[in-house]
């Protein structure tokens, strides 16, 4: 029996051991890599599991998927829970703000919907589970989160996943500078840039002085600023991220379009034209079987 339990032991730890090379695997593609594709899945998993669940986060690991993208608010008690809407009324069975409410009050009363609209057996999460459960096998990229900038770098610090866990925002430099003072160089930071908006190229130029891994790109036309931009980007050294969720993200180079329409070369393709290295989608599944198939992924 004895035995046993020290086989089990050693399995366990080559299991663990596994998994968090998968994590760190990842962060170096991330960082050298000039032509693998990272694949992040928008809310996680949530054609088969509801948004921002932990259960859309395992069927994404379980899939290698790359990278999962989750949202924060803080309920009363100050706990950072996973919701995307600045209410809980589409997507929990709870109503109104997450602030109105302890997390204990939500834990014990409430659970998140499906994608149908129904009451879900998924709990809300916290981000630190969320955490826990990602750790070592997957990155995590956070989008409605910097309001709470401090209290997630602490949360990484408690867990252990500083070095797979990406921030962004869309704030100028300088803000983000003033906001989170001897913070910002510790963390993994990402800022969005809208290319078709004035004072696109003054955000590139400032954030180049910091070196970003990547720029996530947004743009709903393709105009030849627009291009310029991108090659601009690229000239520095940074990846470009692209959103490839909705047509006006992307200029209408869409998900829906690749898989609907089997227009994968016209979307996805097209996207990896314009030099991104990252590719955020809401059909996580096709498109790593579409990458695979060019050895991308």
């Amino acid at each position: 029996m004895t035995r046993f339990f020290l086989l089990l032991s050693f399995f366990s730890l080559g299991l663990s051991l596994f998994a968090q090379s998968r994590a760190e695997q990842l962060r170096d593609l991330l960082y050298n890599s000039q032509d693998y594709c990272i694949i992040i899945a928008h809310r996680g998993d949530w054609r088969n599991a509801p948004e921002n669940s932990l259960q859309a986060f395992q069927n994404c690991i379980d899939m290698n998927v790359d990278m999962v993208e989750l949202d924060l608010k803080m309920t009363k008690d100050s706990v950072l829970i996973l919701i995307h809407d600045w209410t809980l009324d589409r997507t929990t069975t709870a109503s109104g703000k997450p602030a109105d409410y302890t997390f204990a009050d939500l834990r014990a009363h409430h659970k998140l919907k499906s994608g149908h609209g129904i009451a879900s057996r998924h709990d809300i999460p916290t981000l630190e589970e969320a955490l826990n459960l990602c750790k070592g096998k997957i990155l995590i990229n956070i989008d409605q989160g910097y309001d709470y900038f401090q209290q997630v770098y602490e949360l990484l610090i408690k867990t252990g996943t500083l070095d797979q866990v990406i921030i962004k925002s869309g704030h100028p430099l300088a803000k983000v500078k003033s906001d989170n003072p001897g913070v910002l160089d510790k963390v993994i930071y990402m800022p969005i840039v809208s290319l078709d908006k004035p004072g696109a190229e003054k955000m590139i130029d400032d954030y180049a002085t910091i070196h970003p891994v990547a720029i996530e790109c947004c743009f709903s036309t393709y105009t030849p600023e627009v291009e310029r931009l991108l090659k601009k980007i690229r000239g520095y050294g940074i990846k470009i991220w692209i959103n490839s969720l909705w047509p006006s993200l992307n200029a209408g180079h869409d998900d829906d379009k690749a898989v609907e329409e089997k227009q994968y070369e016209e979307t996805w393709g097209w996207l990896l034209q314009q030099g991104a290295l990252l590719l955020q989608t809401d059909r996580p599944k096709e498109m790593i079987e579409y990458l695979q198939y060019h050895q991308l992924h």
